[in-house]
Parts: C-alpha cells; sequence; structure tokens
C-alpha cells in the first residue's frame, strides 16, 4: 500500500538520487524533479522501480514560481501529497563577494531558498489538515555552512541555507497545530558534485573524523525525519557532519 507521494526536488544525483531510492523501498510514490540531467533521473526511477517502487521524474527550475506549480500539479496526479523534501541547491563559483555578478546572487538565492518557501506554501495548501488536508512531513535539506559561513568560498551560498535554517524554525511552529511536521538536515562534507574539484580531498585529513559523509548517510535522516518514529519531533535541524 502505498505511502503517498513524496515529492522531492533536486533527486536525480547525490543526496537526492539517494533519498529517492530510500522513499522507493519505503514504500512512497516518488517524484523526483531534476534541473538538466534527464539521464540521471531516469536513471533513479529506473531503480526504483526495478526494485518494486514507483517514481517518476519531472524536469523543473524550482527557481521559478510557474514551474513549482507545475511541479505540485504533478503531484495531485499520483495521490495525496504526504511529504516534501526540498532539496537541491546551487553554489556559483568560489569566490569572494565582492566579484560576484548579480546573476549569481539571484539566482542562488531564488534556487535554494525563495523556491523553498513557494514549495512550502504548495505542500501546506495541500497538507494541512485546516485546509482540508491530512497532514504530512516536511524537510528542508539545508546546510553546515548556513553556521558556519563559508567566507572566502560562497557566502552567498551560506546565507540562502541561513534563511533555510530559519524558515525551518519559524514554519514548525507555524503549522504544528495543522498536522504538518517541519525539519530540517544541514549536511557537511558530503561526496556529491556540489563541491569544487579537488576541495574533499584538501579538508579530509582536518575533519574530525577524517572522512567526507555519504549521500546514504543524509538520507537515513531525512528517512527517520518523515517516519511514525519521529512523530513528536519538529522544529529540529540534524547535522549531518561528522562533529564538524
Amino acid at each position: 500500500m502505498s505511502k503517498g507521494v513524496f515529492l522531492l526536488t533536486g533527486g536525480s544525483r547525490g543526496i537526492g538520487a539517494a533519498i529517492a531510492k530510500d522513499a522507493g523501498e519505503q514504500g512512497y510514490f516518488v517524484l523526483l524533479t531534476y534541473a538538466g540531467r534527464a539521464d540521471s533521473a531516469e536513471k533513479v526511477v529506473k531503480e526504483i522501480e526495478a526494485k518494486g517502487g514507483k517514481a517518476a521524474a519531472v524536469q523543473a527550475d524550482t527557481g521559478n514560481a510557474d514551474d513549482v506549480k507545475r511541479i505540485f500539479a504533478e503531484a495531485d496526479k499520483h495521490g495525496r501529497l504526504s511529504v516534501l523534501c526540498y532539496n537541491g541547491g546551487i553554489t556559483g563559483a568560489v569566490g569572494l563577494l565582492a566579484d560576484q555578478p548579480d546573476e549569481t546572487l539571484e539566482r542562488v538565492i531564488a534556487v535554494n531558498l525563495t523556491g523553498a518557501l513557494w514549495s512550502c506554501r504548495e505542500a501546506i495548501n495541500r497538507m494541512s489538515t485546516q485546509r482540508g488536508g491530512q497532514g504530512g512531513a516536511i524537510v528542508l535539506i539545508s546546510s553546515r555552512a548556513g553556521k558556519l559561513g563559508s567566507p572566502k568560498q560562497h557566502v552567498w551560498y551560506a546565507a540562502s541555507k541561513g534563511g533555510i535554517d530559519a524558515l525551518n524554525i519559524g514554519l514548525a511552529q507555524e503549522v504544528a497545530r495543522e498536522g504538518i511536521r517541519v525539519n530540517a538536515v544541514s549536511p557537511g562534507p558530503i561526496e556529491t558534485e556540489i563541491h569544487a574539484p579537488g576541495r574533499m580531498d584538501a579538508i579530509r585529513d582536518g575533519l574530525p573524523m577524517q572522512r567526507i559523509g555519504k549521500p546514504e548517510e543524509v538520507s537515513a535522516t531525512v528517512m527517520f525525519l518523515v517516519s511514525d518514529r519521529a512523530s513528536y519531533i519538529s522544529g529540529s535541524n540534524i547535522d549531518v557532519a561528522g562533529a564538524r
């Protein structure tokens, strides 16, 4: 029996792909979005289906309001929305804030933060028990960068994730009586393509555990937060960062 729709933004690679596969194995219909890599997204869908799960992929730009509405309209076709996991995010090139063009700053905030606001709004209108829904769970993928600031790397990305952290706290309280739990997960250094080439190798020995995290370790935390075992957890932000 399906647990409902698990809507996952940025589900074609890295952390998103790991979450998508775990959600599929746990009985959700997984609707994952991707920005440009249709081949990667279809590969994830096929892997879920090969294990008996159900999934679909939709191309969308979460930094575009119309695309976000289209994502949720597609989700409606597959049943009740049970989970929104706002993953996906972009950093722009490593550098100093003083050197960044308007386009980079606008785009990072649009995709990482504004898109999350739009998506949460759409999810609440479907999940809220005060709006005819049956409740649900929202998990926002933040980053340790939101606390550490990422100086001389991508301060603007860190700022967008700081916004996600604030959204998590406020929204969890706002919808606590509407059957919706909201939590965040803040990964540290994880083996994904978002990092500049060579960066993980450069910092590995300086990390408390002297290793880089795996996408599956982030996914395990997400799946716990959306489960009934986390029924009294809302407004939390769990670091998956190896003590960093």
